[in-house]
């Protein structure tokens, strides 16, 4: 606070006690004593208060921008929901006419299917036919 050395100290009580006195001195002493004292510590509690304040002012600068920050993640996570919900009506409706579609479709893949198996049937039932015709003797 007071950049006083030992030598400015020895000065300054040399004057005090030509000044006051052997009887007064030790009381303006005490006093001095107690008035720097009341003086620090008022000062001290002014420097906590003030970096108290600039702590609680930075805390909520803080606290304001991550509030910001969540209202913008919040509302662009709101508008990619939305997004999808009209991505996704939008694909089921793609999806089942394509479901139509191809239930339209599979039947008739399955009966042309269905005809290429019963056409190899018969053809194998055939070639059974002809080779027992062959194996068992004419009477």
């Amino acid at each position: 606070m007071f950049d006083v050395s030992f030598p400015e100290l020895i000065v300054i009580g040399t004057i005090a006690l030509i000044v006051l006195g052997p009887e007064r001195l030790p009381t303006a002493a005490r006093t001095t004593g107690l008035w720097l004292g009341k003086i620090k510590r008022t000062v001290s509690s002014v420097q906590k208060e003030i970096t108290s304040q600039l702590e609680t002012e930075d805390l909520q600068r803080r606290m304001k921008d991550q509030q910001d920050r969540f209202d913008r993640g919040l509302k662009k996570a709101r508008e990619d929901i939305e997004d999808l919900g009209d991505d996704a009506s939008g694909r089921q409706k793609s999806v089942s006419e394509r479901a139509l579609g191809d239930s339209a479709e599979r039947p008739a893949e399955e009966e042309t299917q269905a005809r290429a198996a019963s056409s190899a049937t018969h053809a194998s039932d055939s070639d059974d036919n002809d080779r027992a015709d062959r194996e068992t003797p004419h009477q």
